[in-house]
């Protein structure tokens, strides 16, 4: 008798865990059924129309909506981003140093082709060398 009741127990335990479990993933990451125009939703959508592995997109926007609710996602300021990626360019040979922080600071002839959700943003300077005299 006490055998069966043990099993009875387990049993209703599991099925509540369950039930449980399958709830919250019906909910999403989200944690509430149905939640619309979030930050979230709205980053799920983007997975279905860029080039990227769609379950690495979603992992990633569940892993960001994770980190906004903890606090851990910020947006630096301005300056914060330039002053990295000028740092960037102090570990480029001296010749190149200067020609990195122009496409950086976007100084000269400087375009831009790309999106970060295309893969990648490229920078891209023009800078113009004057040809050397030739010699007789």
């Amino acid at each position: 008798m006490n055998y069966s009741i043990r099993i009875g127990c387990s049993a209703l335990l599991a099925a509540g865990s369950l039930l449980a479990a399958s709830s919250a993933i019906a909910a999403g990451p989200s944690g509430r059924a149905g939640a619309g125009g979030s930050q979230y939703q709205a980053e799920r959508a983007l997975c279905d129309n860029i080039q990227q592995d769609r379950a690495a997109c979603i992992r990633e926007a569940g892993a960001a909506q994770q980190a906004a609710r903890q606090g851990a996602l910020t947006n630096a300021p301005t300056d914060v981003y330039r002053n990295n990626a000028l740092a960037r360019c102090q570990v480029q040979p001296a010749e190149d140093r200067t020609a990195c922080e122009d496409r950086v600071l976007g100084t000269g002839v400087t375009s831009i082709d790309g999106s970060v959700l295309g893969g990648g943003a490229i920078r891209e300077t023009v800078t113009p060398i004057p040809s050397r005299p030739q010699l007789n």
